[in-house]
């Protein structure tokens, strides 16, 4: 039985996880799993997939990067996949698990993909530094558990209502009800 499994990190990317499913169903998958979330959350999808495999399955993915986030993430999946005698199929790659030679090839490509996403990673940093020095990077907007903190902390140091609301994306009854819930 071919069981296909399809992810994508955030709701908008619509379109990437329909062209998925779509390859998914192609290829003949009798089951798809399907979800959309971080690779760093628990992924329950992703889970069921492997506890409803039986020996001789196939799951199917049809990148790497919608599998795992790293080698060794990787690895711990291809291992309760060989403990159950699932093989694995990463489609773009072309790549096979129930030969040692797809074996082989995935741990290459799979570093290579770590490689790549720390890189990225570096960069995405690098750039946040040089804007920050340049003025130019605010960083995220406050959270609410944060923007609450930012409220209190300016009330008690002398900061108006009023002076408040413009300094933050904030209404005027919503700082009132931070500041009456902190007492």
């Amino acid at each position: 039985m071919l069981i296909g499994y399809a992810r994508t990190s955030t709701l908008e990317q619509v379109a990437g996880f329909d062209a998925q499913i779509a390859e998914l169903n192609k290829l003949g998958c009798d089951k798809i799993y399907r979800e959309q979330v971080s690779s760093v959350v628990q992924r329950d999808e992703l889970n069921g997939a492997i506890d409803f495999a039986r020996e001789g399955d196939t799951l199917v993915v049809t990148k790497l990067d919608r599998l795992a986030r790293s080698i060794s993430h990787l690895w711990s999946i291809i291992e309760l996949l060989e403990e159950k005698h699932v093989g694995l199929r990463i489609l773009d790659i072309g790549i096979d698990t129930k030969s040692a030679t797809g074996k082989l090839i995935l741990t290459i490509l799979g570093g290579i993909n770590q490689f790549e996403r720390e890189m990225m990673l570096e960069r995405q940093r690098e750039g946040i530094a040089r804007a920050k020095a340049e003025g130019k990077y605010k960083g995220r907007k406050p959270t609410a558990r944060n923007q609450s903190q930012t409220v209190i902390e300016l009330r008690k140091s002398g900061v108006p209502v009023k002076d408040i609301t413009k300094q933050l994306p904030i209404s005027r009854a919503s700082v009132y009800r931070i500041l009456n819930a902190a007492n």
